[in-house]
């Protein structure tokens, strides 16, 4: 299945300042020890990737200055909070950060206009770029204010935190897997107001999560944690590709590419994205978006199939020329990165089908997308 399609902004973020937050930390607990070292975009999302017990919160945990490592330095867009040579360290209240939750931990006995206002009211008026009607609109919680926590839905309590931590007009926002505590609905129900927060902040989002969904959906670039240590760090489509990680050799492993709304076909409901520096386009199943808008698509490497030849009379809707890139032996099968263009995506076959076609480096083939889910934003 070419797996699901993400609106996303018009156009990649661009550097802010010296646009790089440097990190290294050494911390040791009884039985765990963490060792990072990261430079990181200073836009966009970058997703903390790892499972239970990688560091992915005690990561989070250092950038909040909630533990102090004794080797530890941070740097956020120029501005130096953290350095044990020379003794510089931000307390957590002095780091101008917001830090989202699993759960939302908004006051009780407070309105949703009160949870906000204390948000608001720990940064001075004249320091505020965040405000109060701009939150407000961003995460669809105008008609909220005069309601109190309790009578609220687990989507809605998460949307209201995102916002008071907004609020504090922050120059990192910090999010621990924002959405493990909410169900299905509620997470569709949340996850294109992120998206929005992606699209017109500038705040610099680092992302905790386990989720693959979520990382595929949200985030521009990577980390992959292990152990406490990072195994990888880069941009998320170069990262996904990526032949000695685990990504690439799992079952469900994806590619992710970007695509541009060029048309629509109103009688069958098809949607039209364009490639860049391909002259191929992909057809989904989908209500009509804007022209030139821009989405993301995901491509699992089971729903490609490869021929030497363009199929005739096929009831698929996207046949796509490629060009190998490189290959892999995975036990009985060959996983293969394909060029699209300016693109990359992945594909698994047999050994046998591998032999078949005499598959080669630089060679061109056609690859077959099958069926089509979407997940709209």
């Amino acid at each position: 299945m070419i797996g699901k399609l993400f609106r996303r902004r018009a156009a990649p973020p661009t550097a802010l300042s010296d646009g790089l937050i440097q990190a290294r930390f050494r911390i040791e607990h009884p039985g765990f020890a963490l060792a990072l070292d990261l430079h990181l975009p200073g836009r966009g999302v970058t997703a903390l990737f790892g499972h239970s017990g990688s560091g992915k919160t005690s990561c989070l945990r250092c950038f909040a200055g909630l533990d102090r490592p004794r080797d530890g330095y941070l740097r956020v867009n120029g501005e130096l909070w953290q350095d044990s040579a020379s003794g510089q360290f931000l307390a957590p209240h002095q780091r101008p950060i917001g830090y989202v939750f699993q759960d939302a931990n908004l006051f009780p006995h407070l309105s949703v206009r009160r949870n906000l206002a204390f948000g608001q009211q720990r940064i001075a008026a004249a320091s505020r770029r965040v405000a109060l009607e701009q939150a407000l609109e961003l995460l669809g919680i105008e008609h909220l204010l005069q309601r109190m926590p309790a009578s609220l839905s687990g989507g809605e309590r998460q949307r209201v935190a995102i916002a008071r931590a907004l609020l504090t007009s922050p120059r990192l926002l910090l999010m621990d897997e924002p959405l493990a505590s909410l169900d299905l609905k509620r997470k569709q129900e949340v996850l294109p107001y992120l998206e929005r927060l992606h699209q017109e902040l500038e705040i610099p989002v680092l992302y905790v999560s386990h989720a693959p969904d979520e990382v595929a959906r949200l985030a521009d670039h990577l980390v992959l944690l292990e152990n406490g240590q990072v195994r990888a760090s880069g941009p998320l489509k170069e990262t996904l590709l990526r032949a000695d990680l685990p990504f690439a050799g799992d079952d469900d492993a994806e590619a992710v590419i970007d695509g541009q709304v060029c048309g629509h076909d109103a009688a069958y409901q098809l949607l039209h994205l364009s490639l860049a520096g391909s002259p191929a386009q992909l057809r989904l199943p989908h209500t009509a978006l804007p022209s030139g808008h821009a989405v993301r698509v995901k491509i699992k490497a089971r729903d490609i199939s490869l021929s030497l030849h363009r199929a005739e009379g096929s009831s698929l809707l996207n046949l796509l020329p490629v060009e190998v890139a490189a290959w892999q032996r995975l036990d009985a099968q060959v996983l293969l990165t394909l060029r699209l263009g300016e693109q990359c995506l992945l594909a698994r076959i047999t050994r046998y089908s591998f032999d078949q076609l005499a598959i080669h480096n630089g060679q061109r083939l056609w690859a077959q997308v099958k069926s089509v889910s979407l997940l709209g934003s």
